[in-house]
């Protein structure tokens, strides 16, 4: 560390954010990040803690703690606070290829951990993090680095999410011939049309990817692996086949009037709007609109915040997140001590919108959809919802949400479904004659299914996680394949 007393001398600072009402009039990123003075003085916060939790990455109470990555903060903290930003940088891309994504849409289970926050706030990790990627970036310290030598060994990578691009982008380092397999029209998955664009630019993501295919990776995109692209055609053409295609299953709602015209899974709606704003900045009227409509989104999580953000910049009438769940406490539970990630009440930045444009926080707790309404043209017109309480199965332990009979009706001309995803999808499981778990994830032996050269990582594998969890899952699959082909890895 640099500053031993920097944690006592300089307060936490982070960037300032745009206005909510003045933010919602386009779709940019909308973060006025620190000068690099000021953010080289936040790197002066990290104390000497002895165990940094920050980079542990473990499990407690169900939920990690610290970064997954294992990401060297400590080390990167100090060395921006030194002014070292070079070399700041080569010790971030040492455990995080892709920290420009991180950067931007991780949940910062590593500013949960820190220790600073225990008494004090905690470092701004992640703003130190996309400081030091985009000060690289600016100059000119990230550029093509093709591998010095080739191995004659060559990969198919099926899916360009994150963690796919992180098994590219290293087993492409290590000298494979890599090829990625992705369904849409442009690289990044999830990424790409998951997540909105005023939460991660997509030049950001073309940014990098052009990088990789100088590198050598080779996108290969509109391929429909599975459907348009025969599974034996890569299992007999590459020496290893990694699928990496994500848990895109939405979850769906099985309730009366389900059929309403007007009802919309949320990666339907976000990927549409990316995909119009990316190809004809929304003229082509191709996107799912939520003008001059009252809409109301099922989810509370992180998917549920975007589609309220997005549904207020295409000038929704009112908007509203039901979530099943009761509301979190403002401030940690006996039950929840530090090192446990948070589980307290966050507003994020979609819900912060509608509080400034419609007066209230869009969130109704306890709450779920009982009923769909129709018009006599089969058309959405409202919706039942039905109120719940907690109670405790005492045969699990597990918290159950029952219905207490309390019910009210709702106006709604657009619903949009965010209840999460359930596993890989059907025709890909199918394709490759994978074994499922219980939950529709791919059964794996060390990211190994039980055809030879045959892997799995991702979401596919794990369940729907966060991205951080993604580029981990890439990178040690990588790791497992190269070991496959070459007997041994230094990845």
């Amino acid at each position: 560390m640099g500053k031993i007393d920097g944690f006592l001398e300089y307060e936490r600072k982070v960037s300032a954010a745009v206005p909510p009402r003045e933010r919602v009039e386009n779709y940019n990123e909308f973060h006025r990040m620190l000068s690099q003075k000021e953010q080289q003085l936040q790197g002066a916060r990290c104390m000497n803690c002895g165990v940094p939790f920050c980079q542990s990455g473990y499990l407690f109470g169900g939920m990690v703690s610290g970064c997954p990555l294992h990401n060297m903060i400590p080390e990167w903290n100090d060395l921006i606070f030194k002014g070292k930003w070079e070399l700041a940088l080569r010790r971030l891309l040492s455990t995080n290829r892709f920290p420009e994504f991180t950067g931007r849409v991780c949940p910062a289970p590593c500013e949960a951990a820190c220790t600073c926050g225990l008494q004090n706030a905690s470092v701004s990790i992640r703003e130190n993090e996309y400081s030091i990627i985009e000060n690289g970036y600016q100059n000119g310290w990230i550029c093509p680095a093709p591998p010095p030598a080739r191995t004659g060994k060559k990969v198919a990578v099926v899916g360009s999410g994150p963690s796919g691009l992180s098994a590219a982008d290293w087993l492409n380092k290590r000298g494979h011939e890599v090829t990625v397999y992705e369904r849409s029209d442009r690289p990044g998955g999830l990424l790409m049309y998951g997540i909105p664009n005023m939460k991660l630019d997509k030049a950001v993501i073309r940014r990098r990817t052009e990088i990789m295919e100088q590198e050598g990776v080779r996108f290969v995109l509109g391929s429909d692996v599975g459907r348009e692209v025969a599974a034996d055609d890569l299992l007999d053409g590459y020496d290893a086949v990694l699928l990496c295609c994500g848990a895109s299953n939405p979850r769906d709602l099985n309730v009366p009037g389900r059929d309403a015209q007007g009802i919309h899974f949320a990666v339907e709606y976000l990927s549409g709007v990316t995909k119009s704003l990316l190809d004809s900045e929304l003229t082509d009227g191709k996107a799912i609109s939520a003008r001059g409509k009252s809409v109301v989104v099922i989810g509370g999580g992180d998917t549920g915040n975007d589609c309220t953000a997005t549904a207020i910049r295409q000038g929704c009438k009112e908007v509203v997140q039901l979530e099943m769940m009761s509301a979190p406490p403002t401030d940690r539970a006996a039950d929840n001590a530090w090192p446990e990630w948070p589980r307290v009440l966050k507003t994020d930045y979609g819900q912060e919108e509608a509080s400034a444009l419609f007066g209230q926080d869009p969130r109704r707790y306890q709450s779920t959809v009982k009923e769909f309404l129709k018009d006599e043209q089969g058309r959405l017109r409202g919706v039942i919802v039905s109120l719940l309480t907690p109670q405790t199965d005492p045969a699990t332990g597990r918290v159950l949400m029952i219905p207490t009979g309390e019910e009210y009706e709702m106006s709604a001309d657009l619903v949009l479904i965010a209840a999460g995803f359930t596993g890989c999808q059907s025709y890909v499981a199918e394709a490759f004659d994978l074994l499922l778990d219980e939950r529709g994830r791919v059964r794996t032996e060390k990211f190994q299914t039980d055809i030879p050269g045959l892997f799995a990582c991702g979401d596919i594998r794990r369940g729907q996680s966060l991205v951080v969890w993604a580029l981990k899952e890439g990178g040690d699959a990588a790791a497992a394949v190269d070991e496959y082909l070459m007997g041994y890895t230094n990845l």
